[in-house]
């Protein structure tokens, strides 16, 4: 039975996967800082000692003498509102911080740890207690837009991971309204629905970059029933599709037949984006909309199942998806 919350289902914008990095930390004798923002699960195996000691997949300060607590700055790699946080303590037995708070702000630009020091932090995670060798949930709901968090260990200790999830909210000053990808997730696009996600997310589809293994884009298990696998993703805005690239690299034996492509104003009524299409396994396929029709919601249907690596919807805003987004970057 799965227990977590359901808000861990959101996009960590931590993640190293979408640019997230550790800028700062005031001690990393035993564990590097860096690995607070892995995607992947904490790692671990007993026994294993460098020249400071048991090596682990985490962050780990020396123990304390003296008063004072240890803390890491993170820039986001995408900034958003923050709907909660995992402090992961995976591994973490003896040598775990016994409360933590977590901090972030908004920042214009690319400042520098001096310069976000100064800055004023708003507290998303107040001085909690932690378990050890856990992973310990802060609902947050926050709406406020952040591009920077900060992790204090009261005092001391390691943490495996630090897992923001919200909602990405871009920056529409940074955006070409009449050219963009309407289906990224650095974009604001997001995956509302699927039939199947047995081995990967469809979200994985959204991400930035090529999909560098199999388990970095969207696979569904093998269909017998003579139906097919879909998935809906939500626009980064109301707009036109131009031109949509179905990715199916390092899919080779479990890449899709063909696609279909779908679009919708409401999420309800659909109408047809591309007609039924052969796809190859392992390839790029890029292919022009034949006729691009006003859509905020985008169905791809993949026939009969399979994987898909990356989908790029390219296209424009239109002037009232562009207001949205304008809205929305105001509001936060």
């Amino acid at each position: 039975m799965n227990d977590r919350p359901e808000w861990t289902q959101l996009t960590d914008l931590a993640s190293r996967r979408f640019g997230g990095t550790v800028m700062w930390a005031s001690d990393e004798l035993f564990a590097e800082k860096e690995n607070l923002v892995n995607p992947w699960r904490p790692r671990h195996q007993p026994e294993t000692f460098g020249p400071k000691g048991q090596l682990y997949d985490g962050w780990e300060t020396r123990r304390h003498r003296e008063p004072g607590d240890d803390q890491a700055i993170l820039r986001l790699g995408l900034p958003g509102a923050v709907t909660g946080v995992v402090v992961d303590t995976a591994f973490f037995k003896g040598n775990y911080p016994p409360f933590v708070t977590v901090e972030a702000l908004a920042a214009e630009g690319y400042p520098s740890v001096a310069e976000l020091s100064g800055m004023d932090w708003d507290v998303l995670v107040d001085h909690e207690p932690v378990a050890g060798d856990a992973e310990n949930f802060f609902t947050v709901g926050s709406r406020k837009r952040y591009t920077h968090t900060r992790l204090t260990m009261h005092p001391d200790g390691g943490v495996a991971r630090l897992r923001v999830h919200g909602d990405v909210i871009p920056d529409p000053r940074l955006l070409d309204p009449g050219a963009l990808d309407l289906a990224a997730l650095e974009n604001g696009a997001v995956c509302t629905g699927c039939s199947d996600m047995f081995y990967s997310s469809p979200a994985n589809m959204l991400a930035p970059g090529l999909a560098a293994n199999q388990a970095e884009g969207w696979e569904t298990a093998r269909r017998r029933d003579g139906g097919n696998d879909w998935a809906v993703i939500r626009l980064a805005g109301a707009g036109r599709v131009r031109f949509a690239e179905f990715d199916t690299s390092n899919l080779r034996g479990n890449a899709p037949g063909w696609v279909t492509l779908s679009g919708s104003a409401d999420g309800h009524t659909w109408f047809e984006l591309l007609p039924r299409t052969r796809l190859q396994p392992d390839t790029r396929h890029r292919f022009a909309v034949p006729e691009p029709r006003e859509a905020a919601h985008v169905r791809l249907d993949i026939h009969p199942d399979g994987g898909m690596a990356r989908l790029r919807l390219f296209g424009a805003l239109t002037d009232q998806g562009l207001a949205d987004l304008v809205s929305r970057f105001e509001e936060s």
